[in-house]
């Protein structure tokens, strides 16, 4: 199969799409027994996985292929822009003078091939006297990167960020905006059916139907920074970087809210607090059946649908690593990135959750985040600010978070 023509991104959807396929095969021959996980493949079958597993691997290295491609011509188009940048140095020398070009040759080899030294030897052979040997090697002041020019030294714009946990399980929630300081809705908390087929004559029966207002209060996550105007003025990006770090500060708290939040004011109330919430405990059973029953959970008694399951990264690879008896990695070669699904589900990893629970929800139906006003940069001066040249940077948000079912999550315990 051909894959020229194109994109790195496009190879690498069409990679996942390919390893989710061979999941579900592993899926359908899953056997348990004796507490063992095994795949009950004909040789026909395996035969099979193997050939989609070499087409895998083959759009894989075509993938990287096309990415160092694509990266050996940004890096030429890089170099590109720079030669073509003006009032650039010339090292070239003088084109018209006619200096002689400066010898490669070390000291040490000038002196030896030197004239001078050669009729030296000659007549240190033949036993003739000499007189001292003067040697006209036109030494000067060595030039060295200390004693003459110092080379130019520019810093490059790369920042590398601190390592901290990204968040990723806000992607997952639909936001609002609201005009209130709470989001207040209603639960129907009683339904009754009592439809049944009637006879002519005979009284229709009552249903009964009840609902109950809840309300989520807004909270405000905020953080700021003061500095200076002479380093906001002599640093090009300083405000950018600085508004960006702020902004990202504030996302990482509300994605550990939204997850694990007391509820205690000033605290929202995360998914794993909120009463009604489902727990499915893995006891001895491997983390994907634990995770299925979850799921199972969430459809029959939430009668929701799970649309992600929400994992710490080190939980998440005791499941990559899972292998069949005879050594076959389930959830992909180790040579590939595999794709990230359990059971259908994409798998949103996120450090910002308790180590050995896990959360499977339907996230984009019953869960919400009623924003009363979307993160927001300001800057000014405070105080006495104005006469020290110095300002405050602040990044803030007020916010609701809201489980709307909580029957629609299930949190996976001791994994």
């Amino acid at each position: 199969m051909s894959h020229k023509g194109k994109t790195a991104t496009e190879l690498e959807q069409l990679r996942l799409a390919k390893s989710e396929e061979c999941q579900k095969i592993f899926d359908a021959h899953k056997v348990e027994q004796d507490g063992k996980t095994t795949y009950d493949l004909t040789p026909e079958q395996l035969d099979d996985v193997r050939a989609r597993m070499a087409e895998i691997n083959a759009i894989g290295k075509a993938r990287d292929e096309v990415m160092e491609t694509e990266q050996i011509a940004a890096s030429v188009k890089s170099i590109q822009d720079d030669l073509s940048k003006p009032n650039r140095p010339n090292f070239g020398g003088n084109p018209k003078g006619n200096v002689p070009e400066p010898s490669e040759k070390g000291i040490g080899q000038q002196f030896v091939e030197s004239k001078s030294y050669q009729e030296f030897l000659r007549n240190h052979a033949t036993g003739q006297e000499s007189d001292a040997v003067f040697i006209d090697m036109r030494l000067k002041t060595l030039l060295t990167t200390t004693t003459g020019w110092v080379p130019e030294r520019v810093r490059s714009t790369v920042v590398v960020p601190y390592a901290t946990p990204q968040p990723m399980v806000t992607d997952l929630i639909p936001t609002i905006q609201i005009t209130q300081n709470a989001f207040i809705y209603m639960e129907e908390t009683t339904f009754t059916n009592a439809a049944v087929e009637t006879a002519e004559g005979s009284a229709k029966p009552e249903a009964t139907l009840a609902l109950t207002e809840r309300t989520s209060p807004v909270r405000k996550i905020a953080v700021w920074i003061p500095v200076t105007d002479e380093q906001l003025e002599d640093v090009p990006g300083m405000q950018e970087y600085i508004e960006n770090r702020l902004g990202f500060m504030v996302r990482q708290r509300l994605n550990t809210q939204i997850l694990v939040g007391s509820g205690i004011t000033p605290n929202l109330l995360g998914i794993v607090n909120v009463v009604g919430v489902q727990t499915q405990a893995k006891a001895t059973d491997p983390t994907p059946d634990a995770v299925y029953k979850a799921m199972t959970k969430v459809r029959v008694t939430g009668q929701a649908m799970p649309s992600a399951y929400v994992s710490h990264p080190n939980d998440w690879q005791d499941v990559k690593l899972l292998r069949t008896t005879d050594g076959i990695y389930i959830w992909g070669n180790p040579s590939e990135m595999g794709p990230d699904r359990i059971w259908g589900l994409p798998v949103v990893l996120d450090a910002g959750l308790t180590e050995g629970t896990g959360i499977v929800g339907d996230f984009a139906n019953y869960s919400l985040l009623a924003e009363r006003k979307g993160l927001t940069i300001k800057v000014g001066y405070q105080n006495d600010d104005f006469i020290k040249n110095q300002r405050s940077i602040v990044a803030e948000i007020r916010a609701a978070f809201a489980v709307i079912r909580p029957t629609a999550f299930c949190l996976v315990t001791g994994i």
